[in-house]
């Protein structure tokens, strides 16, 4: 268990040391870019995607949750999709279903559907063998226009048990209908805790690389 606790966390360390680094990163994602390859597309600054490419966060479909902070930013991007007058909750639930769905983007247009690309920063290429040209030359002008090193956000909201609260009672009625066995449900309430930032009495907003 330690070396696995381990592993885990220097994962999650060299997704943020990738996050808030001093120098410009792009990622190149391509045909399947599963788990922790889409975690790495996720933190990167910049996505320069193959039309041709199938991504997504499946941990769940091998009974854990994505460990490379996948969660954190799926709740991150969620939380940048609130809008006055939302549904928060609804719209926190629909990237929770992209994770506890396991749902896999069948193109790079399609991750915009799912919150995995972002409108307005990331872009796709369709021909494929000018995609890592096309990367390099985002990867400099990005340089060259003066980038500097991000800091951490401070505006993340999280809803707390607001929203710890509505996963629960879906999960207790999904096996109360016998859609889920009790073992089942430990999987969406780990998932659960950690997108409604755990058990805060109230929404509020936290740092983007402490929760």
């Amino acid at each position: 268990m330690r070396e696995l606790n381990m592993a885990i966390k220097y994962f999650q360390d060299t997704m943020m040391r990738m996050r808030y680094s001093s120098i410009p990163t792009v990622a190149a994602p391509h045909t399947l870019t599963l788990g922790g390859a889409c975690e790495l597309s996720l933190h990167a600054d910049k996505v320069v995607a193959a039309a041709e490419t199938y991504i997504g966060l499946v941990e769940f479909g091998v009974g854990v949750i994505p460990g490379g902070g996948g969660s954190k930013e799926m709740a991150l991007r969620a939380s940048d999709s609130f809008r006055k007058n939302d549904v928060e909750l609804n719209v926190l639930q629909e990237y929770f279903l992209t994770i506890g769905m396991a749902k896999v983007a069948k193109s790079a247009y399609e991750a915009y559907d799912l919150g995995i690309l972002q409108q307005g920063k990331d872009v796709v290429v369709v021909n494929a063998d000018q995609q890592i040209a096309i990367a390099k030359k985002h990867a400099i002008l990005i340089a060259e226009s003066g980038y500097t090193k991000p800091m951490a956000r401070k505006d993340v909201k999280v809803l707390g048990k607001q929203a710890l609260g509505m996963f629960l009672v879906g999960t207790d009625a999904m096996e109360a209908a016998q859609y889920i066995s009790e073992h089942d449900k430990k999987l969406p309430i780990k998932l659960a805790y950690v997108m409604a930032g755990g058990d805060l009495s109230q929404p509020s907003y936290v740092l983007s690389n402490t929760f």
